[in-house]
């Protein structure tokens, strides 16, 4: 019997837990939802952030979810209680999770600008672990340039320095991706940083804790990569979406369209 897992996000930043999830463990079906008509959401402010948790849970309510994989940064520093409390099941997030692993004391993070404003992340890590210092950037045309069909290398070149360069002046020893589009470009932020300094995708953590509390079957075990109990839905261009699922993935998958407000 395969565990029910949903997973959203307001594009494909999604992927990358969708991805770390695949890799280790088969025995999931997993319904992804971005809610692209309202991308992105690190942009918003703190009440819009919270109403569309709301209409995301009205999704979720009826697909009889194991676990919600929260796959927004920005959603996870924002409305982490109004996912918990309206669908009743275990709610794995980003921040927490990524907070049990951070190892050094200087700490950068590359966030949305409502994630950064919440100091979300700040509050975690230093809760977790004493006499951190946590440097934080906001990154706002990031997730705008990772959602295009075809990457800008130049821009995404542009950027990285920019956003970088803040971070880099303080003499950090680790670096948080902190939104879920950001380790899609992971190769490309490698070569811009100094290779002593440890680069963290909450992704991972998040997972790790997932497959603590539920257990991997033993024959079960991941052989490889099958999107074959995946379903995709959409709120908004389902066919500019499927064109990024074939991208990132080389997979065709039909994309259903939803609305979130009536649930249909």
């Amino acid at each position: 019997m395969k565990l029910k897992i949903g997973i959203f996000d307001s594009g494909i930043g999604g992927f990358t837990i969708l991805n770390s999830l695949l890799k280790t463990r088969k025995d999931v079906e997993v319904f992804y939802l971005a809610d692209t008509k309202r991308i992105p959401f690190g942009s918003k402010n703190f009440k819009e952030i919270r109403s569309i948790a709301k209409e995301i849970c009205n999704f979720f309510v009826d697909k009889n979810l194991d676990a919600l994989l929260v796959a927004c940064n920005t959603t996870n520093a924002c409305a982490l209680d109004i996912l918990e409390d309206n669908l009743k099941v275990p709610c794995f997030d980003l921040i927490n999770s990524v907070s049990e692993v951070v190892d050094k004391q200087i700490i950068g993070v590359l966030a949305t600008q409502t994630t950064v404003r919440s100091s979300y992340y700040k509050i975690a890590i230093s809760t977790k672990k004493e006499n951190t210092k946590i440097f934080q950037q906001e990154c706002p045309e990031f997730v705008s340039e990772i959602e295009k069909e075809k990457l800008n290398f130049s821009k995404l070149n542009y950027l990285s320095d920019l956003y970088l360069r803040p971070l880099k002046n303080k003499n950090i020893e680790e670096l948080i991706l902190g939104c879920s589009h950001y380790p899609l470009i992971y190769d490309f932020l490698r070569k811009k940083i100094d290779s002593n300094i440890k680069i963290i995708d909450p992704s991972a953590a998040l997972i790790k804790k997932f497959n603590e509390s539920f257990v991997i079957p033993k024959n079960d075990r991941y052989v490889g990569i099958s999107y074959e109990n995946v379903k995709f839905f959409v709120t908004s261009e389902k066919d500019v979406f499927s064109k990024k699922v074939k991208f990132w993935f080389e997979i065709n998958k039909e994309i259903r369209l939803v609305n979130l407000r009536s649930n249909v």
